[in-house]
C-alpha cells in the first residue's frame, strides 16, 4: 500500500494529523498548477480551496486512481471554477524560483525573469486544454497515464493535445525569434 493511500486510511479514521501531511506532501504541485492556471495572486487561495474540497471529498477517494492524481483533478477544477469568476491576469514571473546552477550575476538574474516572464507570457496564450496538459507533463514531470486521471481525457487525448501544445508555443515562440533565438 502506498503512502499517501495509508495517510487516507488514517484520515478517514480521525487522524487529522495524516491530512496534514497530506498537505505538505503536495502543497507545492498543487500551488504550482494553481498558479499557472489562475495567476501567483490567486493561487494560495485556488490551492487552499482544493485541499478544502479534497478534506471533505476524502471519504469518495476510492483509490483507483493515485491520490495526487485525484488532488490534481480537485485543483484543476477549483482553479477553472476561479478562472470562470475572474478574468485572466498575468503570471507573476518572481514567483517561481529561478533555474540554472550556482549563484548568478545581478544582470544575469533580471536576464532570466525577464525570459521566464515572457515565456509564461506565450504559455498563458495557449489554449486552456492546452495549456494545462502542457504545464502538467513538461513543468510537473507528470505522466500520460497520470494527466489521464487528472483531466479525465482519453491517453490519446492527452497525446494528441501534448503535442498541439507544444507546437503551438514552438510558433508562439518563433515569432518572437529576437528573445528565443531560434531557427525559423
Amino acid at each position: 500500500m502506498d503512502a499517501d493511500r495509508v495517510l487516507v486510511d488514517r484520515t478517514l479514521a480521525g487522524e487529522l494529523d495524516a491530512f496534514e501531511l497530506l498537505v505538505l506532501r503536495h502543497r507545492d504541485v498543487v500551488f504550482r498548477l494553481a498558479a499557472r492556471l489562475v495567476g501567483a495572486e490567486e493561487a494560495e487561495d485556488v490551492a487552499q480551496d482544493a485541499f478544502l474540497r479534497a478534506f471533505h471529498r476524502l471519504p469518495g477517494y476510492r483509490g483507483e486512481a493515485p491520490f495526487r492524481a485525484w488532488l490534481l483533478r480537485i485543483a484543476r477544477n477549483a482553479a477553472l471554477d476561479e478562472r470562470a469568476r475572474r478574468r485572466d491576469e498575468p503570471l507573476d514571473p518572481d514567483a517561481h524560483p529561478e533555474p540554472g546552477d550556482g549563484p548568478r550575476t545581478p544582470a544575469e538574474r533580471v536576464e532570466q525573469r525577464e525570459r521566464l516572464r515572457r515565456l509564461e507570457g506565450k504559455v498563458r496564450l495557449l489554449q486552456p486544454s492546452h495549456r494545462l496538459v502542457l504545464v502538467l507533463r513538461d513543468v510537473e514531470g507528470l505522466s500520460y497515464e497520470e494527466i489521464a486521471q487528472v483531466t479525465e481525457m482519453p491517453l490519446g487525448s492527452v497525446k494528441g493535445r501534448l503535442h498541439r501544445a507544444r507546437g503551438e508555443l514552438i510558433d508562439l515562440l518563433r515569432r518572437n525569434t529576437y528573445d528565443w533565438g531560434l531557427p525559423e
